[in-house]
């Protein structure tokens, strides 16, 4: 009977969709495993849902033949991901995994990948890289890569996003040379073939390398999420060589041009003065108008206008002045703006900031506000809309235009933000939901909001987006409700300043501190370890919870230095080695170089990182006051145990261990009924987690 209950209620969770929540976001993956009920069943292993011992599916596992099935069906659930589980998984459930999350791309983040990327190079599973997943392949230990698979593991791996590689340096410069260690070594000239087995690495490329590179080499770029100043340099030198399919600016065309795409908005203002004007007026035209209708973004939009129009302004500077006398007496030259003219996609090319100053009417202004800020204006004119803007509304902008002005609120001060008048949740999201407003509005915003009585919800934190966590005073983190607090996911805290991820770590304590087990604990605190104290990572550590290196790279600095070689390598578990592909990174490097040879060696590391004087905590941090966490003491910690286990795998919940040693079998067996139907039912109710575990 026990059994029968045991399908039934995994079954009527795995079939729980998504959708069936109340309106609004689903909660939060990190709340726990109730929130991804068939993921906890994929993965053969869950808390709230523990099997039978003697008909369990922990010791059976999920039949290989039904994982990729169920991952058709519950994509989104695969997101929810949890490393840890898997680690309990045989090599061909394992795999069978990692198929299904290359089939269903499912997108996984650093930290999950990472681990994972452990596990499968534990169980030897690097060699099925074709069937994997291509971020995956970002992680793999290169060292494992055999030479008659240099070549097919580059082109995989050469499709994932390097840029989740953002706290593994190390491992990135290694892929990248493992790249060029397949062609055979640093090349002269990237050829054309060199190039499409390269991908997304050559954003990872010099800019004289780009300079020489086949012009092939264009199509590569467009994947780089951004390019830096001397990538950017080159780019515009391949592009005056004329060795492009485009030719020489001078005789670029409009299709061209735009099958450069976001490249575009690179091309100097020198570049722009050799094309021909017909054909640079229409693609102006064309880039302006992507950016109306949202195709494109006001920062890549507002690179180009500027550009462009630098070298207009220099095409006109360098013409002989003709009746400067006469228009000297007159302010607006190109005549009055009205709400036709700024229908026109060239408006900018038309009126200048100068122009657009003496020519727009605030009586036009007021009533076209949202049509004259699509334009991508650059930000001299943006100064002078806003000034404009100060003359019609003395006491600050009304509430109604408020999301008019989203590309123009980096521009106002907080003792202007002081005098909004902000009521709603949705003003709030479409201030600081943009990519413009700056961090440091965060708080004069919010608080306009809370002064009207406004509220700090878990769906406003994560409509905003998690990182302005770091922006809000540690009195508005306070206010927020722990209920609403949990229900933010798992913000990327890494941009916060130290002093905020303690302020937040504390909120996080406070909101999961009766969560029943460790296992449980780390998977909601995980966001938020940067502002963790010593003994809380030493805790942690005992609980063999094998932290990943991505999270780890968050941590406090300061405290690192507190943690003895035996605790950092207890606390990263089977993930140590990742210290490898990370030992260039700033926290990871500070605390390395506090270490002496003999250390280092311990762990597989080159000893000349070490120091000639190792680095004490006292020069930066003296030992006696390493950062402590007052809220609770590691015995009454949740999930605390008695003994931590030493394998690598996963902690098993002691309680129920105990439980199984001395009662009868018979009321084991009783206890677990009643258990089982207590967590189906919460499980069909959707409560919330934190009641988990609370007896």
């Amino acid at each position: 009977m026990v059994v029968n209950l045991w399908h039934v209620c995994c079954s009527q969770a795995q079939r729980a969709p998504v959708t069936t929540y109340p309106p609004g976001p689903a909660p939060a993956p990190m709340q726990g495993v109730l929130a991804s009920p068939g993921l906890a069943l994929l993965l053969s292993l869950t808390v709230h849902c523990s099997s039978p011992p003697a008909e369990g599916i922990l010791q059976e596992g999920l039949d290989v033949g039904e994982v990729d099935p169920w991952a058709r069906a519950n994509a989104a659930l695969l997101q929810d991901f949890w490393c840890q589980p898997a680690g309990q998984l045989p090599r061909e459930q394992l795999s069978a995994l990692l198929r299904s999350l290359a089939s269903q791309h499912i997108p996984l983040q650093a930290w999950q990948l990472s681990c994972l990327a452990n596990l499968a190079s534990r169980l030897s599973l690097q060699d099925d890289f074709a069937l994997h997943p291509p971020d995956l392949l970002l992680f793999y230990n290169l060292s494992q890569v055999r030479e008659a698979n240099c070549r097919a593991f580059t082109r995989r791996a050469a499709q994932g996003d390097t840029e989740l590689l953002a706290n593994l340096p190390d491992q990135r410069v290694a892929l990248w040379h493992t790249a060029l260690a397949c062609l055979g070594g640093p090349h002269l000239q990237l050829s054309a073939s060199d190039l499409g087995l390269l991908g997304i690495l050559v954003c990872d490329m010099d800019a004289s390398s780009i300079v020489t590179a086949d012009p092939h080499v264009l199509q590569n770029l467009l994947r780089c999420p951004r390019l830096s100043i001397s990538q950017q340099a080159a780019l515009n030198t391949l592009l005056a060589s004329g060795r492009t399919q485009l030719g020489t600016p001078s005789s670029w065309n409009l299709e061209g041009l735009q099958a450069l795409g976001p490249l575009a908005t690179y091309i100097s203002p020198h570049l722009w003065e050799q094309v021909q004007e017909a054909v640079g007026l229409d693609f102006f035209c064309s880039m302006v108008a992507a950016c109306r209708v949202g195709h494109l973004s006001q920062s890549d939009a507002q690179r180009f206008v500027t550009s462009f129009l630098k070298s207009k302004a220099s095409s006109v500077s360098s013409r002989p002045k003709r009746d400067t006398a006469c228009l000297a007496g007159r302010s607006c030259i190109r005549g009055n703006i009205t709400a036709a003219t700024l229908q026109d996609n060239l408006f900018l090319v038309r009126y200048d900031c100068t122009q657009l100053e003496s020519c727009l009417g605030n009586h036009v202004l007021r009533a076209n506000l949202d049509p004259l800020l699509q334009h991508p204006l650059p930000a001299e004119c943006q100064r002078v809309v806003k000034a404009k803007l100060t003359q019609i509304y003395p006491r600050g902008v009304p509430e109604d235009q408020l999301h008019l002005i989203t590309s123009l609120v980096y521009l106002y001060s907080c003792a202007e933000i002081g005098q909004w008048n902000i009521t709603s949740r949705d003003t709030v999201i479409a201030l600081l939901a943009s990519d413009v407003a700056l961090e440091n509005q965060t708080e004069a915003v919010l608080q306009r909001f809370l002064d009207h009585n406004g509220m700090v919800t878990g769906t406003l934190l994560v409509a905003i987006g998690g990182s302005r966590l770091c922006w809000m005073s540690p009195r508005q983190i306070h206010t927020i409700q722990p209920s609403e607090f949990r229900l933010a996911g798992a913000p990327d805290l890494s941009s916060c300043p130290q002093s905020r991820k303690n302020v937040l770590f504390a909120k996080a304590r406070e909101t999961f501190s009766n969560t029943s087990t460790t296992a449980d604990y780390y998977r909601l605190m995980r966001p938020y370890l940067g502002g963790a104290p010593v003994e809380e990572l030493q805790h942690l550590a005992q609980a063999n919870i094998s932290m990943d290196i991505d999270t780890f790279t968050n941590l406090n600095p300061h405290v690192l230095q507190c943690l003895s070689i035996g605790n950092v390598t207890t606390l990263l578990g089977q993930n140590v080695g990742d210290l490898r592909k990370a030992r260039s990174h700033p926290t990871v490097s500070f605390w390395l170089r506090s270490l002496n040879r003999s250390a280092l060696g311990e762990l597989g590391l080159d000893t000349n990182l070490a120091s000639a004087t190792p680095i004490q905590t006292t020069r930066r941090l003296p030992s006696t006051t390493c950062p402590v966490s007052h809220l609770a003491t590691p015995s009454r910690q949740p999930g605390n145990i008695n003994a931590a286990p030493t394998s690598g795998s996963p902690p098993v919940n002691l309680a129920y261990l105990s439980l199984s040693v001395a009662l009868p079998s018979s009321l084991l067996w009783l206890l677990l009924l009643g258990y089982l139907q207590a967590r189906c039912g919460m499980i069909m109710q959707h409560q919330d987690p934190s009641h988990c575990g609370r007896h």
